[in-house]
């Protein structure tokens, strides 16, 4: 399936039988899955356009020792493959999600999180972060963010909107339409970007480098109609050449996976959640985190 083209208008939805606008719904029939515990209104962000908006991200470096956390997911759906290790049932996101919200913690995105951060009030925050923008968000993951008032980051391929997967050896699975993608950005979900079409970003020309960075920015804007403040690095890979493109491509941010030399406000690490990972799974690797941050050694400054 050819990848959707980009439009520089909004579309509004008009099929009867697409999905309603942003309003908390059911988990489904998962019977682990938790009863509802939050009547709030989930927490949509600034709101589009706001004044300052842009200014919102700016803050102190964030250094590797006291980076916030946050979980790396990619698909969340049913499976019969998974050789890639990048799906997570509903249910088991159900109870990791369950499980936050009773250790007192409120997943957020990481625009969110980071300026919550920098003002000195993201203790009881989570970053939440999903890769490569799969179709299965709008269902899997959405009504259960709703639930918790929680919200999270999706980093889009920008040039396969619509289309599938063609990037990994395995299962097809579907990516995000622009219908979809607005949806979840009316409901408060950070859209982010993950390239144009999901390269490897260390050792790579510099015009491709430009490509993937600062076009697919300039296409997203275009496309929520608003700047765009966070840009993931495909298969976490990042080197300081990298890390400066995101940074002179107007990013606010760049999510990694591990610690290292760059880690840091343009390389933030990020803990990756599997299907095994129950509530002591997370536990560790919150600790885990933790530690990494403090054995990193710092430097990479130019590139922070």
């Amino acid at each position: 399936m050819a990848a959707e083209p980009l439009h520089r208008e909004r579309r509004v939805l008009t099929d009867p039988a697409a999905e309603p606008p942003c309003s908390p719904g059911p988990i489904g029939t998962d019977p682990a899955a938790p009863a509802p515990v939050r009547t709030d209104p989930v927490h949509p962000g600034p709101p589009r356009g706001a004044p300052g908006a842009d200014e919102l991200f700016t803050g102190p470096a964030v250094r590797p020792a006291d980076s916030p956390w946050t979980l790396m997911y990619h698909s969340v759906d049913h499976y019969t493959e998974d050789p890639h290790q990048v799906t997570v049932t509903p249910g088991r996101f159900a109870r990791q999600m369950a499980w936050l919200h009773s250790c007192g913690l409120r997943g957020v995105g990481l625009g969110e999180l980071l300026r919550a951060h920098a003002a000195g009030r993201a203790a009881d925050l989570v970053g939440l972060t999903f890769d490569d923008g799969y179709a299965d968000l709008t269902r899997g993951v959405l009504p259960v963010l709703q639930r918790y008032g929680f919200s999270a980051t999706a980093f889009v391929v920008v040039g396969r909107l619509g289309g599938h997967n063609v990037w990994d050896e395995g299962p097809r699975k579907p990516l995000l339409t622009a219908d979809q993608i607005f949806r979840l950005h009316d409901c408060g979900v950070e859209i982010g970007s993950h390239g144009m079409y999901h390269r490897s970003l260390p050792g790579i020309a510099a015009a491709t480098l430009a490509e993937e960075t600062g076009h697919s920015r300039e296409l997203l804007r275009d496309l929520l109609g608003e700047p765009v403040g966070g840009f993931c690095y495909p298969y976490g890979a990042v080197d300081a050449a990298a890390a400066a493109a995101v940074r002179d491509s107007g990013y606010h941010y760049g999510a990694a996976i591990a610690h290292g030399p760059l880690t840091g406000r343009w390389a933030l690490p990020r803990s990756y959640v599997g299907e095994r990972d129950n509530g002591l799974r997370l536990r560790a690797k919150r600790a885990r985190h933790r530690l990494r941050g403090l054995r990193v050694r710092v430097d990479g400054e130019d590139a922070r």
